[in-house]
């Protein structure tokens, strides 16, 4: 097992201690957001993106302001969120539609969030200052303790 991959253990064991007590899928995510912000030194913005009547809204996140909504069906989140699958983007600058919430995102990885009904109601988004920042073991990581939220 990779460095990286036991980091990601160790902080989905503390996010399991924490989020256990609470079943509110939106207090999960703000612990789970900034846990990993604050765990993960190579995370320039780490939240969520939730469905809300048909558009893709901002939900708990840790790090500079963020867009509000996102255009739909444009961009990484989007791209997440309707495939059902995780997205890892090497140059954010090569990803046709990506939306520029920050100038200085040079990477990104985007994790649907699926709910106890099969449902994909929203995806976790993690910004990265540096190029080809995320890996499998980020997706991993990242899908394990998006499966704490509900």
């Amino acid at each position: 097992m990779s460095a990286k991959l036991k980091r990601y253990d160790r902080i989905y064991t503390q996010a399991a201690d924490l989020v256990e007590p609470i079943d509110n899928p939106i207090s999960r995510m703000s612990t789970i957001a900034s846990l990993l912000h604050h765990k993960m030194s190579n995370f320039f913005w780490t939240g969520f993106y939730l469905i809300d009547k048909g558009e893709l809204l901002v939900g708990p996140y840790q790090g500079p302001i963020a867009c509000l909504r996102l255009k739909k069906d444009v961009g990484v989140c989007w791209a997440g969120l309707n495939t059902s699958k995780t997205v890892i983007v090497d140059d954010v600058e090569t990803f046709p539609g990506h939306i520029a919430c920050s100038s200085l995102t040079k990477s990104e990885i985007v994790v649907p969030v699926i709910d106890k009904k099969g449902n994909t109601i929203g995806v976790l988004d993690v910004d990265s200052k540096e190029l080809s920042n995320f890996d499998e073991d980020d997706k991993q990581g990242l899908e394990k303790l998006v499966s704490l939220i509900f």
